[in-house]
């Protein structure tokens, strides 16, 4: 069982540690979507690139939803 780490010794505390994780993995999933789409347009499915360009956006969105609550606790 993991021991909570308040920021004593990362100096960051968790929830604001997590918000930075989950935009790291939006943006890690979109560059990898990024390689599915050109995979399925080389194939000519159209219908599977159009699934993950959907996918993309949605992980684009989800980053800039996480670095503005970010920003909005840091500043405040």
């Amino acid at each position: 069982m993991t021991t909570p780490e308040g920021g004593h010794v990362t100096g960051t505390k968790d929830k604001n540690y997590n918000i930075i994780w989950y935009v790291e993995s939006c943006l890690s999933n979109a560059l990898r979507l990024e390689t599915y789409i050109g995979d399925a347009e080389r194939d000519g499915d159209d219908e599977l690139a159009e699934l993950f360009r959907k996918a993309q956006a949605d992980s684009r969105k989800g980053a800039e939803q996480g670095k503005e609550l970010l920003r909005k606790r840091l500043s405040g």
